[in-house]
């Protein structure tokens, strides 16, 4: 069966063999559990999101759950919580509103629900520079081409400590979501109750928090 994901570590990759990150690594156990093969699938995000959302019995992680998209989905479980925060090098803020007018340029994940959070908080177009989710962004701001990154707070920690030794000054959690596995609209039921049974029972028995201890440990 098909997964589509982005290339995002920690929370998902396709990196070396047997580490797809923690919502990789959760749902890929938990489809052996329900006896599912998933054939794993990376597309740009927007492109990915739109291929599931039309699709049928095709699968999508790790999909933040919001008013936006929850009609689009079939929601099966949630895997973990993301926060998103402000990162930058120079300027901490404390709230969105000090973020409109402290950055000029703010670098965040293309088709990501933190992208549209900025959109509801009524920044403009000039200050809302999309990029394709990966290292991008941290590379941005590095250079100087922009003045802050919102995005997931494990995420921009684990591909900042591969970019630079410069320390980041991060803002207050603004933004927390459940990231979820989810399917098309049109979905198999049988197919979606073996995996929210299975992803249950690796939250009850610790798999899913000892995933994310092992990535997230260093941090």
């Amino acid at each position: 069966m098909d997964i589509y994901l982005p290339d995002a570590p920690p929370l998902t990759m396709t990196g070396p063999e047997g580490r797809h990150g923690i919502v990789g690594d959760a749902t890929l156990k938990a489809a052996q559990r329900a006896g599912i093969e998933l054939n794993l699938i990376v597309l740009p995000w927007s492109r990915g999101q739109r291929t599931v959302e039309f699709g049928q019995d095709l699968l999508i992680m790790p999909l933040s759950r919001t008013p936006a998209r929850e009609a689009k989905y079939t929601w099966i479980a949630p895997i973990m919580t993301m926060d998103r925060a402000f990162f930058s090098l120079d300027k901490r803020v404390e709230s969105f509103e000090q973020a409109r007018q402290a950055y000029r340029r703010i670098a965040v994940g293309m088709g990501s629900a933190q992208e549209q959070k900025l959109r509801d908080e009524g920044f403009s177009d000039e200050q809302i520079y999309s990029l394709k989710i990966g290292d991008n962004p941290a590379q941005m701001l590095l250079l100087g081409r922009v003045d802050a990154w919102f995005n997931g707070v494990p995420e921009s920690r684990y591909i900042w400590r591969g970019v630079s030794a410069r320390p980041l000054l991060m803002s207050p959690v603004l933004m927390t979501t459940e990231l979820y596995l989810a399917c098309s609209k049109t979905c198999n039921e049988a197919m979606v109750q073996r995996l929210a049974k299975a992803v249950e029972t690796l939250r009850r028995d610790g798999t899913l928090q000892r995933i994310a201890d092992q990535y997230l440990k260093d941090l």
